[in-house]
């Protein structure tokens, strides 16, 4: 580096995860071989979202700005040999949205130090990126509680001659999820065809929209479970479970460049039938200690409530009735509808999804544990704050620079050197290597959740 040996930005007690409304602050230090004239040394602070159509592309073909702030830590003199630190502090925002990093565009936070030398001598400088969580807690995003559940009929043809028809619905079990959970899937299938269908399967997918002119849409399957199949003219009822990795929250708050969303698609393989159940991940998960109390009982449900007690007494005026026979229990059809066993684990088991036993003759079922992509996680979501959650288990991260301009990047949230008081799972480094070509935007579902 000739005259300047060491240069280098260092944060305050190594800390590199930080949240909008927070201060930064830390030391630029550098150590000169020999004494180095200087105009000044100046110290950078900036966060911004770029995105492009095309790969792993810098130059932007959109960009947003969050904030740039410089100061001046030294004026215009000598520096003398040796080492020398300089002190820093800048404040963040409040409407900063989370750290993000995707095949088609980033949100990215940076230090960066310069020493401004005299005219034809060489300037230095150097950077160092860090990292932003805005927390999505679930229990304030509108419209969250309950199931969420779609209904499709869908008319085929098969042999040329013969039309068939399939009905499937299908409901998760909530609206809302963050790493670590289980979604449960419910899904009845009635074939009024024929035809013996495919195999039945559920994704949960993620679909990232990036707003350029003309946007680019990410669409990328997280994890698969797969059923069996639903003999001609029967009915069949499938539970399955998806265990949810760790992934970006749904809303970067803040950023109007880039949309995330979730969905769980169920479908068969033949027929081509499908529908979509949109829902949130986020960083806290709900707590039904929060949920909005349920109106009081409406005057026909208060009747229905009465109606056994009263039955049980007999009314003089009146000629006496019969006393009503309880409703019978619901049990499982042999003949029209079966039930799987689920295939994720409890959520106590944290080695991944195992398969369930084969379903009797009458409903072949194909079981398959859950597989999930190697190059899903290609986002960089925040850390994984539970509520009323235990973690999952020990996690570490790999070192180096996230913003280095290769093919990959390596976790979004190294590790502090301090104890937290919260479990924070890290992400993956991405491969980008592997990704599709981008596709322009599907068009929406009617989609309609229930509460």
């Amino acid at each position: 580096m000739g005259k300047l040996q060491e240069f280098e930005i260092k944060f305050d007690k190594n800390k590199v995860v930080y949240t909008p409304g927070e201060s930064i602050s830390g030391t630029v230090r550098f150590k000169l071989g020999q004494p180095l004239q200087c105009k000044a040394i100046k110290v950078n602070c900036n966060g911004f979202c770029g995105i492009t159509s095309k790969i792993n592309e810098t130059a932007w073909s959109e960009e947003e700005q969050y904030f740039n702030s410089t100061i001046s830590v030294a004026d215009k003199g000598t520096l003398l040999q040796g080492e020398q630190t300089y002190p820093f502090k800048f404040f963040i925002p409040a409407s900063a949205p989370t750290s993000f990093e995707g095949n088609y565009g980033r949100i990215i936070y940076r230090v960066r130090a310069f020493i401004d030398t005299p005219r034809f001598a060489k300037d230095y400088n150097t950077e160092k990126p860090f990292y932003l969580l805005s927390l999505l807690n679930l229990n304030e995003v509108p419209d969250i509680w309950g199931r969420c559940s779609s209904a499709v009929t869908q008319q085929f043809t098969y042999m040329l001659v013969k039309t068939g028809t399939v009905v499937m619905k299908a409901q998760t079990d909530m609206k809302g999820y963050t790493p670590g959970q289980i979604i449960q899937v419910l899904t009845n299938i009635h074939n009024q065809s024929g035809k013996t269908t495919g195999n039945m399967a559920a994704s949960l997918m993620q679909r990232v929209t990036y707003e350029t002119k003309r946007p680019t849409c990410d669409v990328r399957t997280i994890a698969e479970v797969e059923g069996g199949v639903v003999k001609a003219g029967k009915e069949m009822e499938w539970k399955e479970q998806i265990i949810v990795p760790p992934l970006p929250q749904s809303s970067l708050a803040g950023c109007e460049l880039i949309k995330i969303e979730y969905y769980v698609k169920v479908g068969l393989k033949s027929p081509d039938v499908m529908l979509t159940l949109p829902i949130h991940i986020g960083n806290v998960s709900l707590d039904k200690k929060l949920q909005p109390c349920k109106k009081a009982a409406t005057p026909s449900s208060a009747k229905a409530e009465d109606t056994p007690a009263s039955a049980s007494t007999p009314d003089t005026a009146m000629p006496p009735r019969p006393t009503p026979k309880p409703a019978p229990r619901p049990t499982a059809r042999s003949r029209m509808s079966s039930l799987n066993s689920p295939s994720a684990p409890p959520a106590d088991y944290h080695q991944g999804a195992e398969g369930g036993t084969p379903m009797n003759d009458g409903f072949p079922n194909k079981r398959q544990s859950q597989l999930v992509s190697p190059h899903a996680f290609s986002y960089a979501p925040g850390l994984f704050f539970p509520h009323n959650q235990q973690p999952n288990g020990p996690s570490t991260a790999p070192s180096g620079p996230m913003f280095s301009g290769s093919t990959g990047a390596t976790a979004p949230y190294p590790p502090e050197n301090g104890a937290s008081s919260m479990p924070t799972p890290l992400i993956l480094p991405p491969d980008y290597g592997t990704s599709a070509y981008p596709q322009e935007a599907p068009p929406s579902y009617d989609v309609s959740c229930n509460t």
